[in-house]
């Protein structure tokens, strides 16, 4: 006799996939049966669900980085390690945005668009990015307040410079760095708790978009939002398997098998921090990459490694304000979206949204800043692919850099796919690694 498997027993991915549909008919249903508390429900249950994973962010992001920083004692060719990582981040995210560069030329997605471009209003000062306050914005004026804020550029920023200071006064900083494991270990525990809430958030996410946004707003910008989805996965499915493949000589299919659960999450949360506990997890326990790098290299990447972001999506959004504005662009302007994107691409900080980076680039082509107006009625649409493929990115990296540097363990990468509940732990490394 067949045994029934209860719902919350199915795989993570099926529930994922179960709250989508879900999701997807309950907002349909809130929409065109105007069912307004069904609406509001919706909209609260993902709500709530963000809210739990940014509560988690400044403990989780100082942490990680700070043992990130200190973890690198341990390792012998440390220097080369963060060099490479840092020149896979560079060269992956010119990549990208010669994506997005060439899908907005070839499919110009601002013409014959027509919008009330007079009506559009620039971002809040607060919101707008510019390249003075980017380099002023790293330094916290208050270390309270930057954790109050949930700045995580700047909570980064005071994470490396504690982790340096514990490197450099030694065996009298152990106490300190034993606190910050203890926290870590507990954030991330309690955030765990809060994925396995996901397919409940995926259900209120989805269907608070689907009762939201009508054909009415999209159909303007449908041919920018099929430009972002299909820059992003050609990133994502297509860039990302020949480097895999080529580069780091091992199975895209694999990686894919074993990354799903994180892409999936960061596709319904679009949070590059809050997916990152799971992101270090299916890095070490599914790909086989060394706990020490790991460590270093996905805290890093979930605060600066955004091809999605900073890279795909605002070298289209660029275009598509040029072209509806009747502006043109020329080659100089194109090679500073790449600079920007290479260059600014830690103001996004991994957190929902991209609207800093968005007018980081408008402002430095001298674009009008309004033109972001336009975009943020379908940013929460285009933030959950831009948000997968940053984690996508977040996980290759790693891989490839830990190939080269024979830190990735084969056995482990090619092990077939099991749930994350039954998969082993990886056990921190006690010597130094391999020069």
């Amino acid at each position: 006799m067949s045994r029934t498997v209860t719902p919350w027993k199915w795989p993570f991915g099926a529930q994922i996939l179960v709250g989508v549909v879900l999701g997807v008919v309950l907002g349909f249903i809130a929409r065109n049966a105007d069912v307004a508390w069904l609406a509001t429900t919706l909209t609260k249950i993902g709500e709530i669900f963000v809210q739990l994973l940014k509560l988690a962010v400044p403990p989780l992001v100082f942490t990680a980085v700070v043992l990130s920083v200190t973890n690198l004692r341990n390792v012998s060719n440390a220097a080369r390690l963060v060099g490479r990582t840092v020149a896979w981040f560079m060269a992956t995210s010119l990549i990208a945005v010669a994506v997005g560069i060439a899908i907005g030329l070839i499919t110009n997605p601002g013409q014959g668009v027509r919008l009330d471009v007079a009506g559009a209003t620039a971002p809040a000062a607060e919101d707008r990015g510019s390249w003075l306050d980017f380099l002023t914005g790293i330094v916290p004026t208050n270390v309270f307040t930057a954790f109050s804020e949930v700045n995580v550029l700047q909570i980064v920023f005071l994470g490396i410079v504690i982790g340096a200071a514990a490197i450099a006064i030694g065996d009298k900083a152990e106490p300190f760095l034993a606190l910050n494991q203890a926290v870590l270990e507990l954030v991330q525990k309690a955030l765990w708790w809060v994925i396995r809430l996901a397919p409940l958030g995926t259900l209120g996410l989805i269907g608070k978009a689907v009762a939201s946004y009508g054909w009415d707003l999209l159909s303007p910008l449908a041919k920018f939002t099929v430009d972002v989805y299909v820059g992003c996965a050609i990133v994502l499915f297509v860039v990302y398997p020949l480097l895999l493949a080529f580069v780091g000589r091992v199975s895209p299919v694999r990686f894919f098998a074993k990354a799903w659960p994180a892409l999936e999450l960061a596709f319904v949360s679009r949070s590059s921090v809050g997916t990152m506990p799971l992101t270090q997890r299916v890095t070490t326990e599914r790909l086989g990459v060394s706990g020490e790098y790991a460590s270093f290299a996905v805290p890093f990447g979930a605060t600066t490694k955004m091809d999605g972001c900073a890279a795909v999506y605002p070298a289209l959004a660029a275009i598509f304000v040029a072209q509806v504005f009747d502006l043109s662009l020329g080659v100089q302007d194109y090679l500073l979206i790449a600079l920007v994107s290479v260059v600014g691409s830690a103001a996004t900080a991994g957190l929902t949204g991209a609207l800093v980076m968005l007018t980081l680039t408008l402002s430095t082509l001298g674009l009008p800043l309004a033109g972001a107006g336009l975009l943020l009625a379908i940013d929460p649409i285009l933030d959950m692919v831009r948000t997968a493929t940053n984690v996508g990115g977040q996980m290759v990296v790693p891989v490839l850099v830990a190939r080269s540097e024979g830190l990735l363990d084969d056995e482990v990468y090619n092990a077939p796919a099991r749930p994350l509940e039954e998969a082993p732990a990886v056990a921190p490394r006690t010597q130094p690694l391999p020069a």
